[in-house]
């Protein structure tokens, strides 16, 4: 199986000049990520201002190759309040940045296993939007229903550890 890529942080170690606009975390529940990727995406002016301000829907967001490029669709980036006239569409294709290489090696991996390329989260990283996917495969119902039977069983493990400290 390919190596994970860590997210990406400070040179020393922390979080600092990353803050995340928005997270799209009913991906975590219906598929099972493989590996994860930092793209760069194209944005017009009163789109990274709503980024900014955190106005982001990724629930339906994911990214295909066409034509050698990666774009990212059934994002949801809402219209920039006082730009009036000027605004975007919200619902637009967005063209992501990437290394040629990595959209070869991407797009062959998305044809050849039935996997998908899914819009986990979108943020700003010194001044910058990046959008993080995830090469996911979908989760079977049963798979689903055994993801929440173990959370629960952890969180009552949780919580006897912490009546029993009391």
């Amino acid at each position: 199986m390919a190596k994970k890529k860590s997210v990406p942080t400070a040179k020393n170690g922390s979080s600092e000049g990353i803050r995340t606009a928005a997270s799209n975390r009913r991906a975590f529940f219906d598929y099972e990520i493989l590996e994860r990727h930092e793209a760069g995406i194209v944005l017009t002016g009163t789109e990274i201002k709503s980024v900014r301000a955190g106005k982001v829907d990724l629930s339906d967001g994911y990214a295909r190759v066409r034509d050698g490029e990666m774009w990212l669709h059934n994002t949801y980036i809402a219209p920039y309040d006082p730009a009036s006239q000027y605004n975007h569409d919200p619902r637009r294709q967005r063209k992501l940045l990437m290394h040629r290489d990595e959209i070869r090696k991407l797009e062959s991996e998305v044809a050849e296993k039935g996997l998908t390329l899914v819009a986990l989260r979108i943020y700003i990283k010194r001044h910058v939007a990046k959008v993080e996917l995830g090469l996911a495969r979908g989760k079977r119902q049963y798979d689903k229903r055994r993801t929440i039977i173990s959370r629960e069983m952890d969180r009552e493990a949780r919580r006897a550890v912490g009546a029993a400290r009391y």
